[in-house]
């Protein structure tokens, strides 16, 4: 199972480019906090970025330092953390029910789309799933086995889930732990969990970067971070389109795959015998975790595919209770996925990585013009992932009038518009510029330029590389 686990999440790292809009948000804010030298405040393009706390960022600083600056040590935390993850399936199941159903679990766990797809990406859900997970288990051990000193590292792990995502790292398990204890009928239990020590544990771990940054930032800090990225990511949608009730149903389908299909099938066959274990603690405990996770999530606002990932420990527990009398089946599952998600690596996942980063673009530039002379600016979706390559800025091209409309400040999205712009009418006549173009907007940057040379210096897949020579000054039409 371990040997299984570790060729999925370490196959193809070092040869899968960093795509956006994601992950090179994630590395460029690493690299420049490593070259700044400064620990403390993510900068990304030379600006302060408040789109996350500090752990995670911490995680790529080290790897950076440790491996250099490339893809296999951008991935090597994602990798750990999901094996992590998966050993935690295995040890709470054993703890749990046995042996056997742990290592059901964590061969379930570890064979998802979901660990597949998180275990390389350069996020900080695998190292926030782990934390959440830890606080939930160490509580319910506490819970369990009435050694209440086990409630401090349930502090120290929200701490530390915290520093990752944000305040959902201490507000959710919290919620999780006080609706199993009201549900079994246990609220005086909260006055036994060592609070003031906990605390302590959780100001120190958690806390103390916020008060750094607050001192720092000052409302800058609270604005962007508690106000933009936190408020009103949970109040207003991101991304519309995607804000529908049946959104994580979709994804616990998709993402818990092929497990969630023989699970509902398995569920639909052995329900009269499984609805007694219903009422067991343990599985009440795992079934409030999943329902709260995927119900206060569904509620928010803004809706992304991993959000719901800490509930997929306690889906792989029950899911091992379901399937625990088809041990050779999930054992054959497991191994053909292992060879399925290995051969997709090579076979899919690094050539698509390649055709959504701008790696190429930055080669490219860096062969054309090895001296960085000519100025590059950038038209279209922007691709940080080409700045991270490239190592210098590169501005996004606009009209003057619609970067001022797209200036952060307050409380809206335009707090994410950080990246360095340049207006067409600023553009020098006569000199050679070079221009990131992805491909399908390439008509229209033609169209916004009628008085200028192109010439199409590299045909990538989804992007392009042009040489842009203007005849005489532009001004929006």
């Amino acid at each position: 199972m371990a040997l299984g686990a570790m060729l999925i999440a370490f196959a193809g790292v070092n040869l899968l480019a960093i795509t956006d809009p994601v992950e090179s948000n994630y590395v460029l804010t690493a690299k420049e906090m490593l070259a700044s030298g400064d620990f403390i405040s993510p900068r990304i393009y030379g600006n302060f970025w408040y789109d996350k706390p500090i752990f995670f960022y911490w995680e790529l600083i080290v790897a950076f330092s440790v491996f250099g600056v490339n893809e296999f040590a951008a991935r090597f935390f994602p990798v750990v953390f999901s094996l992590l993850n998966a050993a935690t399936a295995f040890g709470f199941g054993k703890k749990l029910y046995g042996e056997k159903t742990g290592t059901i679990a964590a061969m379930i766990f570890a064979s998802t789309v979901a660990f597949f797809y998180l275990s390389k990406a350069v996020i900080t859900d695998m190292t926030f799933v782990f934390f959440f997970n830890a606080t939930l288990i160490a509580f319910y051990q506490a819970y369990k086995t009435g050694n209440r000193k086990i409630y401090l590292l349930s502090f120290l792990f929200a701490g530390l889930g915290t520093l990752t995502k944000g305040p959902i790292g201490i507000l959710m398990p919290g919620l999780i732990l006080l609706i199993f204890l009201c549900v079994r009928r246990r609220p005086k239990e909260l006055l036994h969990m060592m609070w003031i020590p906990g605390l302590i544990i959780f100001a120190a771990v958690g806390g103390y970067w916020y008060y750094q940054m607050y001192q720092l930032h000052g409302q800058d800090f609270i604005l962007n971070f508690f106000g933009v990225h936190n408020f009103l990511r949970a109040t207003v949608s991101e991304h519309p389109r995607d804000d529908v009730f049946w959104y994580y149903t979709m994804i616990f389908f998709a993402g818990f795959f092929p497990w969630s299909f023989l699970m509902v099938y398995k569920l639909k066959k052995k329900w009269k015998e499984l609805r007694a274990a219903a009422w067991r603690e343990d599985v009440i405990f795992l079934l409030i975790w999943v329902g709260v996770v995927n119900i206060a999530f569904q509620l928010m606002a803004t809706k992304y595919v991993t959000y719901t990932q800490p509930s997929f420990l306690p889906l792989a527990l029950l899911a091992a209770l379901i399937l625990r009398d088809s041990e050779l089946l999930v054992k054959r599952v497991f191994s053909g996925f292992v060879i399925f998600y290995v051969a997709l690596t090579y076979l899919a996942a690094v050539p698509l990585c390649e055709e959504n980063s701008g790696r190429q673009a930055a080669r490219a530039l860096q062969r054309i013009d090895p001296e960085e002379q000519t100025p590059v600016v950038s038209f279209g979706d922007y691709s940080t992932s080409a700045v991270f390559y490239y190592g210098e800025n590169i501005p996004a091209l606009g009209w003057e009038s619609d970067i001022e409309k797209k200036e952060p400040g307050g409380m809206n999205w335009n707090a994410k518009n950080v990246m360095p712009h340049e207006a067409f009418e600023k553009l020098p006549v006569g000199e050679p510029i070079y221009v990131v173009c992805q491909k399908r907007r390439y008509d229209l940057f033609q169209q916004a330029l009628p008085h200028a040379d192109f010439e199409i210096v590299e045909d990538l897949p989804k992007l392009l590389v042009v040489k842009l020579v203007l005849t005489q000054k532009e001004s929006k039409p």
